[in-house]
């Protein structure tokens, strides 16, 4: 699995036009699935992401976590990130998990956030979304899982 993290002061994502998911301080997690994941890898993510020692301390220093600070989570699917720009001008998606997979896991790894986080608020798997970030610092960070 891929996540990228974004430190955010607030995130909103706009589904498909209608409906709208909102957070205020907290991290913005795109997730991406690769063809070979298991749920093994959601846990060390869920793991890392939990953990990370990325907001600032009464020091300015980043050295507290998400459960530290209490800050919320805005998860939101995104297969692109495991898009190959390497070769031509199309990116290739071979190692992006198939549709049906990558919900499970998706949905995995949501199901595991709310276990540790008190407030998280997703996309919707496989719609059209716009997502609106106000990146505090900036902070962004990309996680790849070892399994």
């Amino acid at each position: 699995m891929r996540i990228v993290i974004q430190r955010v002061s607030r995130a909103s994502v706009h589904i498909e036009g209608a409906s709208e998911q909102s957070i205020g301080r907290g991290l913005a997690v795109f997730v991406a699935v690769g063809r070979h994941d298991s749920e093994k890898d959601a846990d060390f993510l869920i793991g890392k992401l939990s953990g990370l020692r990325i907001f600032p301390d009464e020091q300015g220093k980043m050295n507290l976590s998400l459960l530290e600070t209490g800050g919320e989570l805005l998860i939101v699917s995104n297969f692109t990130l495991y898009g190959d720009c390497r070769k031509g001008r199309r990116p290739s998606f071979d190692q992006a998990a198939p549709p049906e997979r990558a919900r499970d896991l998706y949905n995995y790894f949501v199901e595991c956030a709310r276990k540790v986080c008190p407030v998280v608020k997703t996309g919707v798997f496989q719609a059209h979304m716009s997502v609106a970030i106000d990146n505090y610092g900036p902070v962004t960070l990309i996680c790849d899982s070892i399994y």
